[in-house]
């Protein structure tokens, strides 16, 4: 099997490990080796026959990527630098909360939704994650913080790293299904978000599939024309049209929709800003999540001030309209999507060319 189509352990459902017993092992070695896989163990600290090892070896990594580095904040964040076994580099977070602790993962190597404000999307989209990969940035970090099957480490999982979820739509949603299973992980969906930039046809579809994920989707100007220059897919998807597709999501799965808005100077701020947003998500069952802009050095792009913040949850209060502002996390340890990575490449070239 050559590197390219060569899957891990972590790709496997539970119940296509039954190819083992296809082989003549005993039926035992199927919930056997699905379980060490799902504990993120190596062939080394499997406990089963050397020639089982050999043959799944030479068709399946044990683990779908490796943890290289972990950098920790000041406020319990944990942010991780996954490689995987082609070379490739993600990131993942970390965060410790009081009703349990968020991991949230990298769908896609890269991005090519060209978002102003990202720098997952700076050096454009490389490729798509694996759903086992994606499981195995969940389980690695389950198992790097002590938890277990039974006793787990992660109790909520957010799709909001690196990476579009809805244009790498069947991997995610295969991945949604290995996470939840019963005898593995066995995370509720309903301790998901999946955020998206507002792929119109995949929230439709993801709807209709039965997933009830919490859908978040980043919104960021309740304008077309800005919206258009913050994020290029608006020009394809405009913002009655996503609109639209979230309340479908919510009228087929009763979840109510979160829209992500992240503050920025001088851009989406003022409270006349506010006063559209309150009239575009009228009538919606949704809460607006409030971000302060995490900086990337690549980007002009600065934070509001405190007396902007305040105006702005003014006047949506005064209008109705359910906010928070999000709790800020890891910005010591550059917490924005794809800031480590970006930075491990750069390093990586800088060795190359001396």
């Amino acid at each position: 099997m050559s590197l390219e189509k060569k899957l891990s352990l972590q790709d496997l459902s539970e119940k296509e490990f039954s190819f083992l017993a296809e082989r003549g092992y005993p039926s035992f070695r199927a919930g056997q080796v699905f379980l060490a896989s799902r504990q993120f163990r190596s062939y080394a600290e499997m406990n089963i026959p050397s020639d089982l090892k050999k043959e799944l070896s030479e068709e399946f990594y044990d683990r779908s990527l490796t943890v290289i580095k972990v950098l920790t904040g000041k406020d319990g964040t944990e942010k991780y630098l996954y490689r995987l076994n082609d070379g490739n580099i993600v990131e993942g977070v970390f965060m410790p909360h009081n009703y349990g602790n968020t991991i949230c993962i990298s769908t896609q190597v890269g991005c090519r939704m060209g978002c102003a404000f990202c720098a997952s999307t700076l050096n454009g989209l490389v490729r798509n994650l694996t759903k086992g990969e994606m499981l195995g940035e969940v389980l690695a970090v389950n198992a790097l913080k002590g938890g277990s099957l039974k006793k787990r480490a992660i109790t909520n999982v957010v799709l909001m790293g690196s990476g579009e979820p809805l244009d790498n739509y069947e991997n995610v949603t295969e991945f949604l299904r290995l996470l939840s299973e019963k005898n593995g992980l066995n995370v509720s969906l309903r301790n998901v978000s999946l955020s998206t930039c507002g792929l119109v046809e995949g929230i439709r579809r993801l709807a209709d599939d039965d997933l009830p994920v919490t859908l978040t989707v980043s919104l960021h100007s309740p304008y077309d024309e800005k919206r258009d220059v913050l994020m290029p897919v608006n020009r394809k998807y405009p913002i009655a049209e996503v609109v639209k597709a979230a309340k479908y999501y919510f009228e087929k799965t009763g979840r109510r929709i979160i829209f992500e808005y992240t503050l920025i100077k001088g851009e989406n701020s003022s409270p006349a800003d506010a006063e559209k947003l309150a009239a575009v998500t009228r009538g919606l069952n949704c809460h607006v999540n409030l971000i302060m802009l995490n900086p990337v050095k690549e980007r002009n792009l600065k934070r509001v001030d405190k007396d902007t913040l305040k105006a702005f949850t003014d006047t949506l209060n005064r209008l109705g309209v359910s906010n928070t502002l999000r709790r800020s996390m890891g910005n010591d340890i550059e917490g924005a999507c794809g800031q480590l990575r970006n930075k491990y490449l750069e390093e990586q070239q800088k060795s190359e060319d001396k």
